[in-house]
């Protein structure tokens, strides 16, 4: 893997962790009412998880499988690579389907399940961070 793209796009999976973290409010009721930190975490949040599918795709093409169907299945072939676990990967496709309803269906966003992503799965983006730092040597 190229260590400069890995470094710097695991840098911007980093901020974007970060960002949410910082700006993540006090109960999911506050961030339902302030439309602010709603665009703020959506933003980073999607920024986030196609950071780990631009990663996963960078891992796959290195290793010289096919290329995924969907983006979803790529954190499928992170696990046949050995790059993470089969739980990860389940967790990272079901981000999937998070940025998927940020990014095409904003009216239709439960806040509620946002709140809950941002406040306990963040962790799941450090740890896909982390693997592949370790795969890539950076």
């Amino acid at each position: 893997m190229d260590k400069e793209v890995v470094s710097a796009k695991i840098e911007s999976l980093r901020r974007c962790v970060q960002r949410i973290k910082e700006k993540t409010p006090a109960s999911a009721d506050l961030l339902e009412q302030d439309y602010d930190l709603q665009d703020i975490i959506c933003l980073n949040l999607e920024r986030a998880i196609q950071g780990c599918v631009d990663l996963a795709s960078h891992a796959i093409a290195d290793a010289n499988l096919s290329a995924p169907t969907t983006m979803a299945e790529s954190f499928q072939q992170m696990t046949i690579l050995g790059l993470i676990s089969d739980p990860l990967a389940s967790r990272m496709k079901k981000a999937v389907g998070v940025r998927n309803i940020v990014v095409h269906a904003y009216q239709r966003i439960d806040w509620k399940i946002v709140y809950t992503i941002i406040t306990s799965r963040l962790d799941d983006f450090r740890a896909f961070a982390d693997a592949i730092a370790r795969a890539a040597r950076v």
